[in-house]
């Protein structure tokens, strides 16, 4: 059943209207491409104390603002792990983004279900045992591959039904996460990303050409993307994924009806032959052509070939993104380049 339709809420001009004083937050896969960004604007909108949980150790991507924060080394595979991670620090809110990317799902499925799955389910179990007020997952469009849902657009209420094993974790994530909402009242919500993108990643999975196809041309490299010029893909900035896990969590909770809310950026989504027409018209010498590899190409196209709507997310806690595809391509350039600063 669809939620009752709510009056919008005003917009969010500043997350600095956020109050984070006096509490902890916890970020998983902190060092992560998205969770280093979530760590940073957590840093910037508030004074709360920032934890930044990983895996191995590593510091990358967090070296410069390392001294305003405290690093926790954790296995979100391991319970007995992640017991210890929030009993030391009895977080307020976790922000629960560290996962295995799709392609190493597929090449290890027991591993993949290990950190996706089961790391969901030991970050909601940790949290109701040691008083946890708040989760936010970092769930995906994914969901939806293999759904083959008969709405001409997709919504948070078509049809899941992924056919692989990334897609099938975060949906058991997401449905467990509505589990420990009904059973024990806890507050749990999920962001639906798209391809968030950004310089600086180091992670590789099927949706990277749109990232590489912009990086590449930047740094002065030819770059072949493998799907075919039509594929469409949603996308959004890093700064915008960032903003909408801070803006989630502190949204009043009368207000989150749908729970697992999908979040967009710029529609209609680009193709990428469109992708490419922008790059080459801020780098003209840019050397980019098509290798089609044909079966990730049909695969994507399963997941995107229709239109998705974020409706919930707007008319709920009032979503906005701020990034248009030739502002994302701007951005990206001149940040390739060293001429922004963050």
């Amino acid at each position: 059943m669809k939620p009752a339709r709510v009056p919008p809420p005003r917009a969010c001009h500043s997350c600095l209207e956020i109050s984070l004083k006096e509490s902890t937050l916890l970020v998983t896969g902190a060092t992560g491409f998205i969770g280093s960004h979530v760590v940073r604007l957590l840093l910037k909108v508030g004074d709360a104390k920032v934890v930044a949980g990983n895996s191995s150790g590593s510091q990358r991507n967090l070296d410069d603002v390392q001294d305003k924060l405290e690093m926790a080394r954790a296995d979100i595979g391991s319970f007995t792990s992640v017991l210890r991670m929030v009993e030391k620090y009895r977080p307020r809110t976790i922000y629960h983004i560290g996962a295995m990317l799709a392609p190493a799902c597929d090449a290890d499925p027991e591993a993949g279900i290990r950190a996706n799955a089961l790391g969901t389910y030991h970050i909601l179990e940790a949290a109701r045992l040691f008083g946890v007020q708040q989760v936010i997952f970092a769930g995906s469009m994914s969901v939806f591959s293999g759904a083959y849902a008969r709405e001409s657009v997709l919504d948070d209420f078509s049809m899941t039904r992924p056919d692989f094993i990334y897609g099938a974790a975060k949906l058991f994530s997401e449905n467990i996460g509505l589990f420990y909402k009904r059973q024990y009242g806890f507050d749990y919500r999920g962001l639906r990303l798209p391809n968030v993108i950004g310089p600086g990643t180091q992670t590789h999975g099927y949706l990277e050409y749109f990232n590489k196809t912009i990086e590449e041309s930047a740094k002065g490299n030819a770059y072949s993307l493998y799907v075919a010029p039509h594929i469409t893909i949603p996308v959004m900035y890093i700064h915008d994924a960032a903003r909408a896990f801070v803006e989630l969590a502190a949204a009043p909770i009368e207000r989150i009806k749908t729970v697992n809310y999908i979040v967009l950026g710029p529609t209609p989504f680009p193709t990428a032959e469109e992708l490419v027409q922008t790059v080459t018209a801020k780098i003209p010498g840019a050397r980019l052509d098509f290798q089609i590899d044909q079966k990730v190409s049909d695969l994507i196209e399963s997941v995107t070939a229709r239109p998705f709507e974020d409706k919930y997310a707007r008319q709920e806690w009032g979503w906005r993104h701020r990034y248009s595809v030739k502002d994302i391509v701007d951005e990206f350039l001149a940040r390739v380049k060293g001429r922004a600063g963050d």
